[in-house]
């Protein structure tokens, strides 16, 4: 009898914290500080609109010589990679590796459920790798 694969929503992070595309990106990289995250969903009406990571944040800073009251829906990526929590961990890691994606957003229903990081597929392998060696 064969397993099936998990879904992603067994490693994801439910409820992620999430700033709005017209907040500056001071206050949500000051958010990314205090929570040791690197990733934000941005939303816009409640809607994803976007995803911001600290690198992005940190890079716009160099490049507009320290402007913190720029918003974040000048610098977050609109083309956000999100999937259904009931979709396989395996479909969505080979996605990210393949595309090079920091994090995926979980949504259901059009609404933000979760957010899958680097860091949670990590773990995800570390707990399937030992189920599979049953250690």
């Amino acid at each position: 009898m064969s397993k099936s694969i998990p879904p992603i929503q067994k490693y994801m992070t439910y409820d992620p914290l999430v700033v709005k595309a017209e907040q500056p990106i001071k206050e949500a990289l000051e958010l990314m500080n205090e929570q040791n995250i690197r990733h934000l969903p941005v939303t816009r009406d409640d809607q994803l609109y976007g995803i911001i990571s600290d690198r992005d944040i940190r890079l716009a800073l160099c490049l507009v010589q320290a402007d913190k009251h720029l918003l974040c829906e000048a610098i977050c990526h609109t083309d956000v990679y999100s999937v259904d929590p009931d979709t396989p961990v395996d479909v969505v890691c080979e996605e990210m590796a393949e595309h090079h994606y920091g994090c995926v957003i979980i949504k259901q229903n059009s609404h933000i459920v979760g957010i899958f990081t680097t860091v949670d597929a990590c773990r995800a392998v570390a707990e399937i790798a030992r189920q599979k060696f049953h250690l």
